[in-house]
This record gives structure tokens, sequence and C-alpha cells, in this order.
């Protein structure tokens, strides 16, 4: 293709723009933007694509840049709905032309290349495919079956591999038929093929089984159809390509493999019935796999021999590492294990895959020097959040565990030994890396610690246990910290893991070396793994081992403070919030001491918000420690007082970090120390509350002043010497944080702050709910964040209990207040509270909202008559939705009466505490099966309350069922502020019991009514309070 003079222009501007001086770049930039509004401009960017005439260098510096440019082109010019839609929109001329010349040029021999075009490809397909661009998939599975081709052929597999992430249920089962045989041409053909095509074809056939197995839940028939006749065409192709030895240096035998790994775990996950016969063919290869990756793992990545091409990614951005391969490895045995329908293919081996998985632990040689020189990363390597082959390994044998109970822990256990004899043989060989076994041993037992010890009923003999795990960890107590810092560290995490296990002598040596290795000087490991023991065993260990220790301790831990940063200090901060817990009493003849440098360190982090809260539960655990509060008082509020009184001139964080201080300090305080507080802070917490604009402090001001109100309470009113003044700046901040205008997120903790309000100044805010009730509403309709419109309803809910025995008159309050788009408040109110029911969270919310519901119910009200609401979910014929179907089709509701919907979600209520105690008893699937283990535990909690296995649940079990519920904690850090509330002693199970029984009575025709519209599961939880 000849270059002419639009091309010479374009191709100037496109390498002037990457030019390193600035006067040149931004005009280039300049005159293709303007020159992108102008008509042809994108078909002359795909030209360059096309003109295969230019050198190299100059093509790939010029269309890798035009492609981009193409890609922002097609995201603001083709389609005129979009979002990001700019004028002038590209013709149906020039639209065609693009899509020739992109397709065109697919089979470029210059992989970055075509791998840009594909992407290009990809975009215009997500507007036009199928049905502006019918000819695309066709163009496509030609260009693939064409053998003579092999750039085409790569470049369509290119394409099709990033199309493949949009394709749906409807596109899928038609594909099938042409699709699979082509990627099967191509898999099968490794004379003709590398591993990289054979890779991405695999690929694409994974996103397509992944559509398949998303459906198999609705469609199981249709999919199982499909699935059935190329399933062992493929088994034998996988079987071809996993029985050959794994290779080291060779990153693109890896990725093979782990697509195939991805196949496999999608074939077994949701078509297990019908991978039962072929499963047994595949797991010789599989094991092949499996112990020859061991080998190539030990050389590359532990003994750093060899290259494990650790974070390198290939020219499609997917990384090539070998621990991607061995953690995908891992991954899918897991998914076998934990089938018991497939389980039994490995039950003969399983002391072995535990054996070979437990030489998969080792510290590896990158994991060495990364982690003696960043102590930092070891910590984040080490949390359970994390992920590696060292934390999926474990994930593997816990399934093991799980799965296979006693034999299992057998397993584990006789693994461990084994692997700790031949460390100590390497030892006695003289080998430097001896200690790398060791220490994966002991990792697999501490890391499954909890199932040892919890397996009694499985028949694990303790004593021998603890007898195992204390030879383990005393053998190489003698070698010195500097030799072996990381088993040092992993012997002192196992002590931790296995404290109730090892007899109490041997807990306080290794107390009392966890604090000596902290005043040490040994490397920052060991001072790890002594922390971790000691957020143990401190909770724990008799008082009279530790008093002897503490102040040592608190020494060692305050100087460590000064050298920690990052994940090392939060460890340390833990550690000491345990041992100022542990010292108690003897806490206060240090408190002097050490709140100053905690203080100090608070104030270094306060910008940090995870830092901050660990500084915040260490100053907690002084204030409650005998003698210590008004000591700690004394320090904090001269220093936070100022800094609340002046925000505009604190640094980043301080005001917002204060306020969280001074609410610390106030839950559960005596008057006295909120009265100080009250003095010398409320007027400024008010003030922020007014007039701040950062959402951060306005949040933590209001969960301030909600704790002022709950300690301080009537009293509070008094101080100022002004009550009514008083009450007026607390109005006046409700005032603020319910303004409609103010963003949600700064109003967040509102309904938490009104709620404060009307439990414990509810004289003083009688006269003031008309236009509270208003507020609310307003501020709901403009409130974005669903939990914000939860905690608000909550509100409603307590003014319904407050308006008691007079419900009714709350009801006409709602009915006189307007609503924007509404009839009135009580049709919005319970249009939006029906909505948010089932997302309401938490013990003392539920009961309040449910027995609010039951109450307004209960009153028969001519309004709820007049009010409909959206009841359940219509669902699409269209199988698993898809963004595009999403945009196009949004969700529709069906229409049901207030009465119906309000008693369904009480029944659902009952429902759901009784499926707290059943659990999953009941369901069953071909593609998640139920654990038996957890199963039986269920059983055995039915027979404790009653229950008979084959009828449904009677009332008493309800009501046993209610009990588990009421203990369950909120998980929302509010327990002080709902503790004092009546409404949390509830028995839900019996209230709504109760209200039902009323219902009936009082109107049987509408209870049987509002009944038809309700599930049969429903209707049964209801029968069953009512057959009390």
């Amino acid at each position: 293709m000849v270059v002419d003079q639009d091309q010479q222009w374009l191709l100037g501007c496109l390498t002037a723009s990457l030019d390193p001086n600035q006067n040149v770049r931004s005009f280039a930039e300049t005159s293709l933007n303007q020159a992108s509004l102008q008509p042809g401009f994108g078909s002359a960017l795909c030209r360059v694509a096309a003109n295969k005439v230019l050198s190299l260098g100059l093509r790939q510096i010029s269309f890798l840049h035009s492609a981009v440019l193409l890609k922002q082109f097609i995201k603001k010019h083709w389609r005129e709905n979009d979002e990001d839609f700019e004028y002038p929109l590209v013709s149906s001329e020039e639209k065609d032309l693009i899509r020739g010349l992109l397709l065109g040029s697919l089979d470029d021999s210059h992989r970055k290349i075509c791998t840009a075009i594909s992407m290009d490809i990809s975009s215009i397909a997500t507007y036009d495919w199928p049905e502006e661009w019918p000819e695309l998939l066709p163009f496509l599975l030609k260009l693939i079956s064409d053998q003579n081709n092999i750039n085409g052929v790569h470049g369509a597999l290119r394409c099709l591999a990033l199309l493949s992430g949009d394709l749906d249920d409807k596109d899928v089962p038609t594909l099938v038929p042409v699709l699979f045989p082509c990627l099967h041409a191509v898999v099968s053909s490794p004379q003709s093929y590398d591993k990289y095509m054979r890779g991405k074809a695999l690929s694409i056939f994974y996103s397509c089984i992944s559509v398949l197995g998303a459906m198999s839940g609705v469609y199981k028939t249709e999919t199982t159809t499909l699935v059935t006749p190329l399933l062992k065409v493929w088994m034998i192709q996988f079987s071809l390509i996993l029985e050959h030895p794994v290779q080291p240096d060779d990153p693109d035998d890896w990725s093979l493999r782990m697509e195939v790994l991805k196949c496999l775990n999608q074939f077994v996950q949701n078509f297990p019935f019908l991978m039962e016969s072929e499963l047994i063919a595949i797991m010789r290869p599989l094991w092949h796999t499996f112990e020859s990756s061991l080998q190539v793992y030990l050389r590359s990545s532990v003994e750093g021999a060899e290259d494990s091409y650790d974070g390198r990614y290939d020219s499609d951005g997917e990384e090539k590492s070998l621990d991607t391969f061995v953690i995908q490895l891992f991954e899918f045995l897991s998914t076998i294990v934990s089938s018991r329908r497939l389980a039994k293919v490995i039950a003969s081996n399983v002391g072995e895959l535990v054996y070979q998985t437990v030489a998969f632990l080792q510290v590896t040689e990158q994991q060495v020097h990364t982690w003696s020189t960043d102590v930092n990363q070891f910590v984040a390597d080490e949390d359970e959040g994390s992920f590696s082959c060292r934390i999926s390994g474990i994930l593997l044998l816990e399934e093991v565990v799980n799965t296979f109970g006693r034999e299992g822990i057998n397993a584990v256990v006789d693994a461990a030994g084994k692997r700790f004899h031949e460390s100590q043989n390497e030892k006695i060989a003289g080998s430097s890396s001896w200690w790398r076994i060791r220490e994966a041993a002991l990792y697999a037992l501490a890391s499954l610690a909890d199932q040892l010890v919890d397996a009694e009923d499985l028949g694990t003999d303790h004593a021998n246990l603890a007898k195992f795990i204390e030879q383990l960890i005393m053998e190489d107590t003698g070698t010195g910290h500097h030799e072996c810092p990381f088993l040092y560290a992993r012997i002192f995490t196992a002590v931790a893991r296995f404290s109730s296990e090892i007899n109490p002598g041997l807990l306080e040596h290794f107390l009392n070396a966890a604090v000596r290795a902290i005043n040490m000087d040994v490397p920052p490991p060991v001072k790890v793994g002594a922390c971790r023991a000691l957020l143990q065993l401190l909770p724990d260990m008799n008082r009279s081992v530790i008093l002897p220790q503490i102040m040592n301790l608190f020494s060692s831990l305050t100087d460590l403070l000064h050298q920690a940063s990052d994940e090392t200090l939060i460890l340390v901060l833990e550690t000491l919030q345990q041992a100022i817990k542990a010292g108690h009493e003897a806490s206060a003849s240090i408190e002097s001491i050490i709140s100053p440098v905690i203080l100090n360190v608070w104030v270094a982090h306060v910008s940090d918000p995870f830092i901050s809260i660990d500084i915040i539960d260490v100053l907690e655990a002084i204030k409650n420690s005998p003698g210590c509060l008004h000591p700690l008082t004394s320090r904090i509020l001269p220093f936070i007082g100022p800094a609340l009184k002046k925000p505009h001139q604190q640094p980043e964080g301080l005001v917002s970090g204060s306020l969280d201080l001074l609410t610390m300090l106030l839950k559960g305080a005596p008057s006295d120390v909120v009265k100080t507080a009250y003095e010398f802070c409320f007027d400024a917490v008010i003030r922020i509350i007014l007039h701040s604009e950062d959402n951060s402090e306005l949040q933590n001001a209001t969960e301030c002043l909600a704790a002022f109100i709950s300690s301080g309470r009537q009293e509070l009113l008094s101080w100022s010497g002004d009550p009514s003044f008083t009450m007026r700046s607390l109005l006046d901040a409700a005032s603020r944080l319910l303004n409609p205008d103010l963003e949600c997120s700064g109003s967040l903790f509102a309904g938490k702050y009104i709620l404060q309000l009307i439990l414990h100044l509810p004289s003083e805010m009688a006269p003031h709910v008309q236009d509270l009730v208003a507020a609310l509403v307003r501020r709901m309709q403009s409130a974005e964040i669903s939990g914000f419109r939860s905690s608000l309803l909550l509100i409603f809910a307590r003014l319904v209990h407050m308006s008691f025995p007079n419900v009714d008159q709350f009801i006409n309050l709602l009915v006189s207040v307007p609503a924007d788009g509404h009839e009135n408040s009580f049709a919005y109110v319970m249009t939006e509270w029906t909505k948010q029911q089932g997302e309401i969270q938490g013990a003392y919310q539920i009961k309040v909202t449910c027995s609010a519901l039951a109450l307004l119910l209960s009153t028969r009200h001519s309004e709820f008559a007049k009010v409909n609401v959206p009841g359940n979910r219509i669902q699409s014929n269209g199988g698993i939705t898809t963004r595009s179907k999403a945009k196009s089709a949004p969700e529709q509701w069906t229409i049901i009466p207030l009465p119906m919907k309000v008693l369904a979600l009480l029944a659902d209520t009952l429902i759901e505490i009784q499926e707290q105690v059943l659990g999953c008893e009941d369901e069953d699937s071909e593609w998640e099966e139920v654990d038996e283990v957890n199963v039986e535990g269920e059983k055995d909690l039915l027979r404790s309350t009653g229950a008979s296995q084959s009828s449904k649940p009677s009332y008493d079990q309800l009501e046993a069922m209610a009990r588990t519920f009421e203990n369950q904690d909120d998980g929302d850090g509010d327990d002080d502020f709902h503790v004092t509330d009546p409404l949390n002693e509830i028995n839900l199970a019996s209230y709504l019991a109760d209200f039902m029984l009323k219902f009936l009575s009082g109107d049987r025709p509408l209870f049987d009514n509002v009944c038809q519209g309700l599930t049969n599961a429903q209707r049964n939880v209801i029968q069953t309070v009512l057959n009390r």
C-alpha cells in the first residue's frame, strides 16, 4: 500500500506526539485532536495499521500509538447513545471501511501489532456484534481454520480471546457446534501450532465452558446435551498435554497446562455427574504433572537454581510465572477433593498427595531475599488474606482434612513427621537448607491447628498430638536466631496455634523466650514470630506467669514501636494491646510512660485509618485498665480540645482522628469524664458538624455526638447552664445532617445520632417529631447510599414504637407530611421500607424494624389498603445477565398490596431465623454439594432443641432458633449505643408469633386474604407459629 500525503501527515503527527520535546509533542497532540473531529480520521488510522510497506520500527511506533487513539476514537464517536459519546458520529460508510481494514490486518506477523488490532476489533464488537456486524464471527472462524495462514490463526485466536469474555448464554450454545471443532483442531495439532496459540485456543474454550457452567443451574438438560458429546474428545487432549513431565524454563508450557486445569476445574465444578467417569482417566496424567512440577518448583523457586519467571507477563498481559501455574494446580486439586462425588478418585493417594504438597510449602529463595530485607512484606505474606503458592497449598490441605476427616488428619501428621525426619538427615549431612522442609512441616501443622485440635470426634489422640508437636518445636530451640530466623519465627507461631495442647511449663518457657526475643538483637522475622506467639499466649496465660515479665514486655514493645512501620507496626500494636489487657492492674504503674509514647505514634500515623484504629484500640485497653481512665483523659483532652476548636489549622487527618479518639474515651465513661470532655470539646464538635465540608470529619463528629448523648444522657443538657441552648445545638446538628443538599457520605451516621436523641431525650424530642419526620423523608429521597437509607428507616421504626399504643396517630402524621413523587410520606416510607427490609443487618436493627412493621400492620389502618409496593423480582427469560442486558432491561417487580408485603417480610424473618440453625440441610444440587460433617453438626443442634428430622420445625424450635439469633454479634461496633434500648431484649420469634395470633383473631378474613399471596414456605412458617 502506497503512503499517500494524508498518511504521511498522520505518520508525522503520530511520531511527533511521542517526541521528548514538550512543545513538539503538544502541537502534534493538538493537531491529532482536531483531526479526530474530521470525517475519515478513524479509517486513516486503520490504513496506517494496514500499511505493511512501512518499516517495522515506524509501524510499531506509529501503529501502537494509533491503536490507542483508535480505541479512544471508537469510544467517543461510535455509538450516539453511549455515555462517553462526543460529536461527530462516525458515518455508516466509514464504520464499514474501518471494520474491513481491521479484519484485513488481523493476520499481521508482528504480535504486538496483532494484539492492538484485536483490541480495536473487540472495542467495535461491543457495540456492533452481532446485529450490525454479523460477518465478524464467520470471518474469524474461517481465519482460525486456515492452517496455511499461521499469522491469521494467531490473530483470530487473539481476537476471539478478547471477545469471549463478553459472550453470554444466547451466544455460546449457538457457537459450540461451529467454534469448538476449530479450537480442537488447534489444540490437537502441536506440530502445526505452538504452545502459545494452543493455550489461547484453550482460554476461549474455557470462557465458553464457564458460560455453560453458569447456565447449568437453570438449563441443566440443555447444557448437559451440549457438553456430553464433546467431553471425551477434549479429555483425550487434556490427558496428552498433562502426561508429559513439566519442563523447567518453559513458561509457555506452564501456561498451556494452566489453561487445561482451568477448563477441567469448570467441568468438575459445574458438571460433576458427567466428570465422574472421565476423571479416573485424567488422574494419571494429572499426577505426572503434579509430581514433575514439584521437581521443577524445587529447582526453580525453592533453590533458585533456575528461572521461575516470577512477576513476568506475556505479550497479552497474562502472568506466566511458575507460581501462577502451581496455584492453579492446587486450585483444581482442591476442587476435586472438596467434591464428595469426585474425591473418591483420589482417596487411595491422600497420603502421597499431602506428603508432596508439604514440599511445595517451602520458603522460596526469592521469599528469603524479600523477607530478609523487608519485614513488612514478611508480615503481609503471612497474613491469611494474602495469596501465594504456600497459601494455596494450605487451602488444599484444609480441603483434604475437611473431606477425609481422620484419614486426612493422619495424612497431614504423617507427612509432617516424614518431612521432619528428612530435615534431620539433611542437617546431619551438612545441607545449608535443611531448615526449609522443617519450616514447611511446621507451617502445615500450624495452619491446620484448629482442625487438628478440634478433631476429638474423629478419634485424634490428643496426647500423642501434643507430644509430637512438642518434639517438633523443642528440637531446634538451641538453634541460633540468626542461623535460621524463619524457622525460629515458625516455631513461635506453632506454639501459639497449639497453645491449648502444649503443657503449661513449655508454654511458660516460650512466653519467656518471646519476651526476650523482642528485646534482643535478632532478625526482624524472629521478632514477628515472638509477637504472634504473645498475641495468642497472653490472653490465656496464668497471671502469675505474666506479671513478673510484664514491665519488661511493656518496655520492649514500646521500644519496638519506634522501629516498626506499616504491617509490623500493626502487629506490635496488637501485641501491646494484649499485653495491657493481660497486665491489667499493672498497667496503671506505667500509664504515665506508655500513654505519651502511644499518643505520639498516633499523631505520626493519624492519617492512616488502619494504623490509627489499632492505636485507638491500645488506648482503649489502657482506658479500661484499673486506675488509668482519669490520667489518660487528662492527657488526651488538653491535646485534642484545641485541635477541634481550630480544625482548619490542623494537618490532614488530625481533626477526624481526634474525633475518633474522643468517641473512644466517651463510650462507657462515667459522668465526670463525660462532663470534662463536654467542657473541652462539645461546642467544637457541634461547630464541626455545622460547618465542615469534610466527609470524614462529619462522620466522626456525628459518631462523637452520639457518644456524648449515649453517655451523658439527660445530664448533658444541664452542663452548659442553659438546657434549651444545648438542645437547640443538638437539633441544629440534626438539621445539618438531614439537609438534602449535604453529600450523602457526610450524613452517613445521622441515623445513629438521631437514634440516641430519641432514646435518651424523648420528652425534648417529642415536640419536634413532625419536623423530624419531614426532614427524614427529604433526606431519604435524596440519599444514594442504600445503607444510609436503611439507617434512617431504623429511626422511623423506633418512632413507631415510641408512638405505641397510638400507632395509628403516627400513621396519620406520616399521611399529613407530603413526599415528592408519592401520595404522602406514609406511601413513600412504606415503599422504601419494604424494599430495604431484606437488606437491613444487625440483630438489634432487625428486631426494631420487624417488630415495628408488625405494630404498623396490627393497626389495620385504612391507608394500608391504598398502598401497593414492589413484591417479587420478575425473572427474565434470558438466563444469566450480562452488562448489555442489564442496561437494556432493568429489573422488573410485581406489584402487590402493602399488607401482603409486610406479612411476607415478617414470615421471611422467621424463615431466616429458622435457617440459621437448619443451615443447608435441605439444599442439594449437582454443582454444590452439602458438607456432611456440617450437616451432622446441625442435626445435633436440632436434636438438642427437640426437632424432628422429618417434620417442620415446631414453635419451640423457632424459639430456640431465635435465641441463636439473639446471641449473634451485630458486628457493627454499635453495641454500646443499643444496649440500653429495651427493644434489644425482644425475643423476635415470640414477638412475631404473638402478632400473628392477634392478627388472625382480630380480622380472620383480612388475614386469610393476605396469606393467599404468600409463598408455600412463608405460609408454612406462619402455620408453625399459629400451631403452638
